[in-house]
């Protein structure tokens, strides 16, 4: 789909985590989904030097433009694929203004922009390491004017980037559920997202989120409020153990009314 250079896998480390990551989607009660141990993977540190090897990397081989998270699963193109088949429903469109939170490496920014998405784009991240590391990829591949990246704390009160047609999570809830911090008010991170999200999206706005980390219906009881509520979801494979039959990663798309 694309014709920029495709990310590598890192080898090792990167698999195992991606594993650890599906393995926590066993069932739990709806009482334990916001409630998941804490983790590495939800502290700012190893982000930051993760993306600092990922710099790294880059650096030594232009081509190696970083981890796929989700790759085996097709869940990057299967998020374009949905974006561009329902051009023209509510405030999906090629000119559409997006935003994409935990951005990583920039990956599916950049992949929205070879399909045509032309709006502006910005891509936020808490770790500026990733910052860096999606603005060098980008400069390297001419897109410097066409999409931003910036880091942010989208938890912090006083963060208002404006209003977004397109609100995009590609594994971020799933490391926020692992961080040990609290908000303010001493709830867990992950019990306040849908606000973030609610105030990012202009009405019609679509935020679509993909996750391994929570089934369809936990991730559905962790966003949906009384003003996102589900507009579609994304079909992948199934499996089946045990007599039960699930998918080891989820796409949910939610509206904002």
């Amino acid at each position: 789909m694309t014709n920029y250079p495709r990310c590598e896998k890192l080898t090792g480390e990167v698999d195992e985590l991606n594993k650890k990551l599906v393995a926590m989607t066993e069932r739990r009660t709806m009482e334990d989904t916001r409630k998941l141990n804490a983790s590495q993977l939800g502290t700012k540190k190893y982000w930051d030097d993760f993306y600092a090897l990922e710099r790294d990397n880059f650096s030594k081989n232009p081509k190696d433009t970083g981890e796929c998270w989700f790759d085996d699963n097709g869940a990057e193109e299967r998020m374009v694929e949905f974006l561009l088949e329902n051009v023209g429903q509510k405030k999906i469109d090629l000119g559409s203004k997006v935003i994409d939170l935990g951005t990583g490496n920039g990956h599916l920014l950049f992949e929205l922009y070879e399909n045509d998405f032309a709006g502006p784009m910005l891509g936020v991240d808490y770790s500026e390491e990733s910052v860096e590391f999606a603005t060098e990829i980008s400069k390297a591949n001419g897109y410097n004017d066409k999409i931003r990246f910036a880091a942010a704390d989208i938890f912090a009160p006083d963060w208002n980037p404006g209003l977004f047609d397109l609100v995009l999570d590609k594994g971020t809830l799933d490391a926020i559920a692992l961080c040990e911090k609290a908000l303010a008010d001493g709830r867990r991170m992950v019990e306040g997202y849908s606000s973030v999200v609610e105030k990012l999206l202009d009405r019609d706005g679509i935020f679509l989120i993909t996750s391994c980390n929570f089934t369809e219906d936990e991730l559905i009881s962790i966003v949906q409020t009384d003003r996102l509520k589900v507009w579609r979801t994304i079909a992948y494979p199934a499996y089946e153990f045990g007599g039960v039959k699930g998918t080891t990663i989820c796409s949910v798309a939610f509206i904002k009314q």
